[in-house]
């Protein structure tokens, strides 16, 4: 097969709000030039012509997958024959990766470190574990000598758990870890993460599954359906909202700006990825309909992948935090605010990196959309 004639196929749903159906339909996805076609299951026939997605690249399709194509969100059921599954399931290999309470102020550079090494963070919450949490999830541990100690270390704080996926992905982030002893990771891998940012063999900065059953029940604990992490980390106190735009993400910038954020002394109190519908983004952004020309495109980008709301905690947080973000255009920002997140991460006014809270008196208003009405 040459290469412009390579193809993936993948079974993929869209729900028409319209006709209150799901629609199923087969995807055939072309990696020469980025484009899809689609084929209505129901009905038989041709849906979309191939066309081009920007953007859109293999890593970025399986299963349980959410992608935009031409404003419509779908979500990847299945393989739809057997040669895309062979050839993806490996690459596509899922495990948990878990920052602990004594990384959280390295999280991004953790959180680069992964994008660096190739990881796709598909999902990813900041959750405070209750004794009894940290109980079932370590409880493979039950009755060792360090079992006490360890579940009282991580309900002592804020973890960000992830899941991530890539080629051999358990084996892969175990070695990116390095030694659960951080004083021999320093010895053996002393680029690994226990090596950068652990202090012992309990505290080591991060967790990972150890096998591919570990990595499926680990993170249904956190993002499943029955998942046994309910509450996510928001205070709805002195805050102001953040949000990592998917182009940001997409480019591996995340834990940079993360980074970029927490070094001006902001504290990140609750951090969670969505994947928008596009009603929630027209909602979420309603208020600059009809004000500003960008608001269509503003909307299209907030929806077209996952995105990363983060609730900031600072002294008058929405004026603070919205100055450190700088102007809404990165272009007037790197000629006027050269430190400022959009003039370092921003490409244009609509792929701008971040959205920050615009008035003050907002700021409690949207940490609540996100980590009350849409977490729920």
């Amino acid at each position: 097969m040459a290469a412009s004639d390579e193809r993936y196929a993948f079974l993929a749903e869209w729900y028409d709000p319209r006709a209150s159906l799901m629609r199923k339909y087969q995807l055939l996805f072309y990696p020469s030039d980025s484009s899809v076609e689609m084929y209505d299951v129901k009905n038989r026939r041709l849906f979309l012509k191939r066309s081009v997605i920007d953007g859109l690249q293999v890593q970025h399709l399986f299963l349980g997958a959410t992608i935009n194509i031409h404003s419509r969100q779908l979500s990847i059921t299945d393989y739809a024959d057997e040669r895309t599954s062979n050839l993806l399931r490996n690459k596509n290999e899922k495990t948990l990766a878990m920052i602990k309470p004594d990384g959280i102020s390295q999280m991004g550079n953790i959180i680069d470190m992964i994008h660096r090494e190739g990881f796709l963070i598909c999902q990813a919450k900041m959750v405070r574990l209750s004794r009894h949490e940290a109980s079932l999830f370590y409880t493979e541990h039950k009755g060792k000598p360090f079992f006490d100690h360890l579940v009282e270390f991580m309900a002592s704080g804020p973890v960000v758990a992830m899941e991530l996926k890539g080629a051999n992905a358990v084996t892969k982030w175990r070695t990116v870890l390095g030694p659960t002893d951080s004083a021999t990771a320093r010895q053996q891998a002393p680029l690994s993460v226990r090596a950068k940012f652990g202090t012992d063999n309990t505290k080591d900065a991060a967790h990972g599954s150890d096998s591919a059953q570990s990595a499926e029940r680990e993170a249904d604990f956190f993002f499943g359906d029955k998942s046994f992490i309910g509450k996510n980390t928001a205070t709805f106190s002195n805050c102001t909202l953040c949000i990592i735009k998917p182009h940001a993400i997409i480019e591996g910038n995340t834990g940079k700006i993360i980074s970029a954020i927490t070094s001006k002394g902001f504290e990140i109190s609750a951090l969670q990825m969505f994947h928008l519908e596009r009603a929630n983004a027209e909602e979420f952004h309603e208020v600059y309909k009809g004000v500003v020309n960008e608001y269509q495109s503003m909307v299209e980008e907030l929806c077209c992948g996952p995105c990363l709301a983060m609730e900031i905690r600072a002294p008058d947080a929405p004026v603070s935090f919205r100055e450190f973000v700088g102007p809404f255009d990165p272009e007037i920002a790197r000629h006027l605010r050269p430190g400022t997140l959009r003039a370092m991460f921003g490409k244009d006014k609509i792929k701008n990196a971040v959205h920050c809270t615009d008035l003050p008196e907002d700021g409690l208003l949207e940490v609540q959309y996100f980590f009350k009405i849409l977490d729920h």
